[in-house]
């Protein structure tokens, strides 16, 4: 069973008798069933009774209701209700349209509307140049979605896409200052998605693509790059490349061994396999190995469509056709963005001295990095709760925020690069240690720093 983390928090309001062992009854309950207790607070108080809200870090659903029958199961004690705080969060969804300007008499009224507003959108009309001064699109992202495939959930349309979205957006406003809004299609055609954002384009200053499924998303990007104006950048791909390029540049640092030299497999030949192996073999990786669900790939193999032959035609010189465990024997450096529970401790154990792990499944990683660090010298996931957490967070509102002050057209390698030395840089050579590999995704010098260098990017390109 997986360790509870906040993602399944629980708040128990419970009825408890007057006595003085109650609240330890009801908390060593709560630990001998597997949960954490985070908080426990006195709602009501009578002569015999009391009743208090107790919050509860689960593992999973099937955890928390184990956890409530525990406490149903104490002499005295009654469950009155059981709220799920993740839940709660998202009542009502997570964002709102908060206006700049007051509006307090007839005077805003009229440069904020009618009749004021005609000069502006005049002056846009004679100069379209200055809708980035003007209006919104100076500071505003779309995040577009088909819902196709939903973090590691798979198809699940639209609506359900939107909390990721909303996250999104709260992400981008939260670490960077940049507005942006959800955009989720109830369609999975690829030319009516890039007709639909070409169509809505001129209201944002960059198109953020998210969760839609390789390899439809790649000719999306590709398209809406050569159509669009503004900067458009597909998150499950180019994030997680600048994030890993970034673990790996101090990884690497931690472990005294250069990009050129090592020895990657990658397991996951998807949209984040791709953009991670292309910006690597930029920066001078040499030697990679890929797989996907069938196996390693390589330029013998058939049925490979035109991302994946790509993919081939660029690595894996040797044709290695045996298996993930096999290919990792003396490898140095691991990354999975695959699934699950694909490795054990043996297959890490065989790796090179100094090994590097990132192993990016999500929620559960390729391998228990509990067990991947007996055996390698750095260990990285997804996740919150384990050291050196490999967050999409460290990369795009920094490098949106770049973006957008500079006004750019386009996305280049260079800043890509840029942006994974900046996120790299973050860590300072005295703070560099095994556990301690990419920056916190609360230090508020990431997003800054990553906005600097993709400007400075833009400019020089």
């Amino acid at each position: 069973m997986a360790s509870p983390s906040p993602g399944y928090t629980i708040t128990l309001r419970v009825q408890a008798p007057i006595h003085p062992h109650a609240t330890g009854d009801l908390t060593t309950a709560l630990g001998k069933a597997g949960g954490i207790v985070t908080a426990l607070d006195v709602v009501e108080s009578h002569y015999d009774w009391i009743v208090l809200d107790v919050s509860v870090n689960t593992s999973d659903a099937e955890h928390a209701d184990a956890i409530t029958e525990a406490v149903r199961g104490l002499d005295g004690f009654e469950v009155h209700k059981v709220s799920d705080r993740t839940f709660l969060m998202h009542l009502g969804g997570k964002l709102e349209v908060v206006p700049k300007i007051e509006l307090r008499h007839r005077d805003d009224l009229s440069r904020a509307y009618t009749p004021g507003v005609a000069r502006i959108c005049q002056a846009i009309a004679a100069n379209p140049d200055d809708a980035r001064r003007l209006t919104i699109k100076r500071n505003t992202v779309a995040v577009v979605s088909d819902g196709s495939a939903v973090l590691g959930l798979g198809n699940l349309g639209p609506a359900a896409a939107l909390p990721v979205m909303e996250g999104k957006a709260a992400l981008f406003k939260r670490f960077a200052g940049v507005d942006a809004w959800p955009v989720c299609l109830d369609t999975q055609d690829t030319e009516e998605i890039i007709s639909i954002v070409r169509a809505i384009a001129p209201v944002y200053g960059g198109i953020n693509l998210e969760d839609i499924a390789a390899p439809r998303c790649f000719e999306i990007e590709a398209r809406l790059r050569q159509l669009l104006d503004i900067p458009v950048f597909h998150d499950d791909q180019h994030g997680t490349a600048i994030v890993v390029l970034g673990a790996l540049i101090n990884g690497l640092r931690v472990v005294g061994k250069q990009l050129t030299e090592v020895r990657i497999v990658v397991s996951g030949a998807g949209a984040a396999g791709q953009a991670i192996i292309r910006l690597l073999l930029s920066q001078g990786a040499r030697d990679i190995v890929a797989f996907d669900s069938t196996g390693a790939v390589h330029d013998t193999r058939d049925g490979l469509d035109p991302f994946k032959a790509w993919i081939a035609q660029n690595t894996n010189a040797d044709a290695f056709r045996g298996s993930l465990p096999q290919a990792l024997g003396g490898a140095d450096v691991f990354i999975g963005v695959s699934a699950p529970n694909l490795l054990s401790g043996a297959d890490i154990a065989g790796m090179a001295e100094g090994a590097i792990v990132l192993a990016l499944a999500n929620p559960d990683p390729e391998i228990d990095p509990m067990v991947a660090i007996e055996h390698a010298a750095v260990v990285g996931t997804g996740r919150s709760d384990f050291p050196n957490q490999i967050n999409n967070v460290l990369a795009f509102p920094g490098f949106f925020r770049g973006l957008l002050d500079a006004g750019a057209h386009t996305i280049t390698d260079e800043m890509m690069v840029a942006a994974a030395r900046a996120i790299a840089d973050c860590v300072h050579p005295d703070q560099l240690n095994p556990s301690f590999i990419v920056p916190s995704v609360f230090d508020a010098g990431v997003a800054p720093a990553v906005a600097a260098a993709v400007r400075g990017a833009v400019r020089q390109g």
